[in-house]
């Protein structure tokens, strides 16, 4: 058999080429036909390999994706677990009785200055009086030089030592008040006085007990069981709980009006600051709401997180809260607070140096404001001042145009897609 013949079997991927035996050849062909058949075989399992490699290779390419996205979980569940109340917006209650606390570290940058209270800052330091309440003398019982008896007698050569501390503990002061019947002289008809207004029961605690159970449990947040054991040991006063109850449910009625009077001056502040946080009142989910200016707080209870102050105009501060930009009629600047908090996340655990750079411009931004301030210098000189160094802090993330970029940011690209317009760079640098 000659191997130059020209006959060729295609079998569509591949092309084999068969030799056709010589005439002069009288091979036999039953070994010709074997030949063929095997041949044939072969392609067949050629064509099946190609076919199982392509599906192979698809599985691959979905396999290597369900990896990445797998891998991206992965990273963000540890994440999470990195987060805490120092680094987040999430509050201290959140990170468990479990979790190692973490180091305290200051979101301030270190400086060059010493630690402790700076040059010209008030002290609070305890200072001596002039005129003490009491004075014990102290005088040698004898000589240390040879040993003979001293002279008890004060006199003019001493040094002092000051000690300041609480009066001994006294009884409840009884105040009785009396109203008389008076006959008049004239007519003679009788008339009975009035008790004061305050004085409403037979029996009944001072101003003085109402304003600390007041301050205890509605500003310290003492618990009642606790309130109680604390005023019978540190004032012997023996109150229950109802009693507790009562006097800061009277407290409270008392000052509806204020409230109300709070309330409508909020509302028309220029900047003031809103947030929120869940508790439980009987076992109950609820929603505390505040208001609040440098000097006044607005509080309310809510059913619902989303259940916003409504009458409100000018700049709200909030920390991203989706329900706040539901708000008609107000300007929002986001809570530089939270921004710290949250970039210190990203450059700890993200590794992102942009993050850092944002923090760097933030604090200058803020440090800008305050010395406008201090300088008395207006709200638009300090605004000027701000708007020459946004530009400059900002200039790192121009090149983060793109929507991908900014995506792999999350809430993150909201800041830096907003930043040049300046949206959270202006009235987010006023003192709050």
């Amino acid at each position: 058999m000659q191997l130059d013949a020209t006959r060729v079997c295609d079998t569509g991927r591949v092309s084999i080429r068969i030799p056709e035996p010589s005439p002069d050849v009288t091979g036999d062909r039953m070994s010709i036909e074997i030949l063929r058949t095997s041949i044939e075989q072969l392609v067949a399992q050629n064509a099946s390999l190609a076919r199982d490699m392509a599906t192979l290779a698809v599985q691959n390419e979905t396999m290597r994706g369900e990896n990445a996205m797998l891998l991206a979980r992965v990273a963000e569940l540890e994440r999470r677990l990195e987060l805490n109340s120092s680094n987040s917006s999430k509050p201290p209650s959140s990170d468990g009785l479990s979790k190692k606390p973490p180091r305290t570290r200051s979101p301030r940058e270190r400086s060059q200055k010493p630690a402790g209270g700076q040059p010209g800052h008030p002290g609070k330091t305890l200072c001596a009086v002039d005129n003490s309440d009491h004075t014990v003398d102290h005088l040698p019982a004898h000589c240390a030089n040879c040993t003979e008896p001293s002279p008890q007698i004060s006199g003019s050569d001493y040094n002092t030592r000051q000690v300041f501390d609480l009066p001994q503990p006294q009884s409840l002061v009884v105040t009785e008040h009396r109203v008389h019947r008076c006959r008049c002289t004239a007519c003679g008809s009788v008339t009975k006085g009035a008790f004061p207004e305050a004085v409403s029961a037979p029996v009944q605690y001072g101003d003085r007990i109402t304003a600390i159970v007041v301050y205890l449990s509605a500003f310290q947040f003492v618990p009642l069981a606790r309130l109680a054991a604390l005023m019978y040991d540190l004032l012997n006063v023996n109150l229950s709980r109802a009693s507790i109850e009562t006097i800061t449910r009277w407290a409270g009625e008392r000052l509806l009006d204020f409230s109300g009077a709070v309330h409508q001056l909020i509302l028309v502040a220029p900047v003031k600051r809103l947030d929120e946080t869940g508790f439980r009142i009987v076992k109950t989910l609820k929603w505390l709401h505040i208001a609040a200016t440098g000097w006044l707080t607005y509080y309310r209870i809510g059913a619902d997180r989303g259940d916003m102050l409504s009458g409100v105009s000018g700049i709200v501060v909030q920390d991203h809260w989706q329900s706040y930009f539901t708000m008609p009629s107000v300007e929002h600047a986001l809570c530089n607070a939270h921004h710290l908090r949250e970039l210190q996340a990203l450059s700890k655990i993200e590794r992102d140096d942009w993050s850092r750079r944002m923090q760097t411009l933030l604090r200058r931004a803020c440090h800008v404001e305050h010395l406008s301030r201090d300088r008395q210098q207006t709200s638009e000189q300090s605004l000027s001042t701000q708007n020459r160094n946004v530009p400059r802090g900002i200039a790192f993330g121009i090149s983060l145009t793109c929507e991908s970029a900014l995506a792999r940011f999350g809430r993150y690209g909201f800041y830096l897609r907003h930043a040049n317009s300046g949206v959270c760079f202006g009235p987010v640098y006023r003192r709050l």
